[in-house]
């Protein structure tokens, strides 16, 4: 099980294909297994790389960490397999933590690829949305609320369905404290003042559908990165990989390959 240390914790990766290097950072509660696709198509062209990052995954599960935990094991994880530079994308939570990594480390951040993504935010997006509708899921278990609200997050439902059932085959959900412990992580980031001097040429995708990160905010982020491209799914919500999969390929490849 190929595998590193960062600072004392150890976290697991997944690694296939040859060429530029290709980082995949994913969103908060899952883990590589979300980019089962992703790598089976940039392994044809890329050195794909798909981390569990820590208090994810098959990572250790520390009671308690930070984003920049996260940008540093990044980091560490590039170190490991030796690779100076590397293309990035990053998904909702992954997506903080590659512009993170764009701003404290640029020499190391090809293009950089910001999907489902905002540029600040006082708690993480799920706590945002489970305090707003706080009322209506009143009574329901905690590791069931999110579920509940799939209606507010995405658009292809029974994607999303088929799809976390194929994931949760694979790997357990967290429990309710590995998620607190995720979702703190994310308290109180705000990268707005940095982001104009992001050097790496970027694309920010948001699905017309996210009740969680909605487009607003992904505009709000390319405004702020100098010479950004927007695109906006317009039959997606907060996972344009899963709902779209097929245009979400063919635009992130060309944008990689011009």
């Amino acid at each position: 099980m190929p595998e590193f240390n960062s600072n004392g914790v150890r976290l697991h990766y997944e690694e296939t294909g040859d060429g530029e290097p290709l980082l995949l950072l994913h969103g908060l509660g899952s883990s590589h297994f979300m980019f089962k696709e992703e790598m089976e198509h940039f392994k044809n062209g890329y050195r794909t790389v798909a981390i569990d990052c820590r208090g994810h995954g098959q990572s250790d599960r520390p009671a308690k960490f930070t984003l920049n935990d996260h940008i540093e094991d990044a980091v560490a994880l590039l170190d490991h397999l030796g690779i100076e530079k590397a293309h990035v994308m990053g998904v909702s939570m992954g997506s903080y933590i590659a512009q993170g990594l764009a701003l404290s480390h640029p020499d190391r951040v090809g293009k950089l690829i910001l999907v489902v993504s905002k540029a600040h935010g006082k708690t993480s997006s799920t706590q945002e949305m489970l305090v707003r509708y706080a009322d209506e899921l009143e009574g329901i278990p905690e590791q069931k609320q999110m579920e509940h609200l799939y209606k507010y997050v995405f658009h292809n439902l029974p994607a999303i369905q088929k799809w976390q059932e194929e994931i949760l085959k694979l790997e357990p959900e967290l429990s309710v404290a590995e998620m607190a412990a995720a979702n703190k992580a994310m308290e109180g980031f705000d990268f707005r003042a940095a982001l104009p001097t992001v050097a790496a040429e970027t694309l920010v995708i948001s699905g017309s559908h996210d009740g969680l990160n909605p487009p607003v905010r992904g505009k709000e982020l390319a405004s702020l990165i100098p010479n950004a491209e927007f695109v906006e799914f317009e039959q997606s919500g907060h996972a344009p990989n899963v709902e779209e999969p097929e245009k979400f390929k063919e635009t992130i490849s060309n944008f990689l390959r011009r």
